[in-house]
């Protein structure tokens, strides 16, 4: 095992061993008998959850929502194209490993079955749902090896291939810094669905730097650019277009988002979120 791999195991079995991280962001909805919530009937619904009592009270049907306690199957889906390979304070693509250590170590402890997709213009590596820390070692391996420049980010061949690849029911996370053309309302159709979006604050809040030679981590094509005052207010145009039109979509389909930066402490940050 590398042995950045090793140190990354150490650290985060002792953080989540120490004060675990607990339950996971969500469970799923089912027949169990927990209750959830009351919310209004949607198209589709199981017509032996109307609560009668609520329905006659408001005048329009509701139905009764129950947690579901079951084993869960944890997918971690990480989308490490060249964009990824970028920080100021810690490389993207090392807090993607550091949150998929973080989860995949939650979810074998407390007894759910763990598999991962590495994602870039493509699918790079699977693993098989497991209960075992080896597949989560093997995981990181992968993710600590492969070479993700001049790789580009294809969501829409993510989607496809988890659509394919996930028959059953999942508790998905997908990681990844966010941009592009990413719709996720497919998968959340069949899977209850977080992204987590990992970025660093440059990204977001550029300074002006003048002439210089920019490089472009997913075609690697570099070329000369004036970092001025026009060409970062049009940046920052573009990232938040992107940003509004990704969350519009999450909150249209039910997705939580979760946003994670490179100078964060990552696990009080998915401790935060979780509780």
């Amino acid at each position: 095992m590398h042995l950045d791999t090793k140190k990354l195991l150490l650290k985060t079995q002792k953080q989540v061993y120490s004060e675990r991280l607990g339950n996971h962001i969500s469970k799923f909805y089912g027949e169990g008998f927990e209750f959830s919530e009351l919310r209004e009937y949607e198209y589709g619904d199981d017509v032996r959850r109307i609560d009668w009592k609520t329905t006659a009270k408001i005048g329009k049907p509701y139905v009764k929502l129950y947690f579901e306690e079951r084993e869960l199957n944890v997918v971690i889906a990480t989308m490490m194209g060249g964009s990824s390979y970028f920080g100021t304070f810690r490389q993207k693509c090392d807090v993607m490993r550091e949150i998929t250590a973080l989860i995949g170590i939650s979810a074998i402890s407390e007894n759910d079955r763990f598999s991962h997709f590495l994602f870039a213009d493509k699918l790079i590596e699977w693993s098989k749902p497991s209960k075992q820390r080896f597949s989560l070692y093997q995981a990181l391996e992968q993710m600590n090896s492969f070479e993700m420049l001049g790789k580009v980010s294809n969501y829409p061949g993510m989607v496809q291939t988890l659509w394919t690849y996930l028959n059953k029911k999942a508790l998905l996370y997908i990681i990844s810094d966010g941009i592009g053309d990413i719709d996720l309302g497919r998968l959340s159709k069949k899977h209850d669905v977080v992204l987590i979006i990992v970025r660093d604050r440059f990204e977001e809040d550029p300074q002006e730097l003048g002439f210089l030679r920019l490089v472009d981590m997913e075609s690697t094509q570099s070329y000369l650019g004036n970092m001025d005052n026009d060409a970062v207010y049009n940046y920052k145009k573009a990232l938040a277009m992107n940003d509004a039109k990704l969350i519009a979509n999450c909150k249209k389909y039910g997705i939580r988002i979760l946003k994670v930066y490179t100078h964060e402490n990552i696990y009080l940050k998915l401790l935060q979120s979780m509780r």
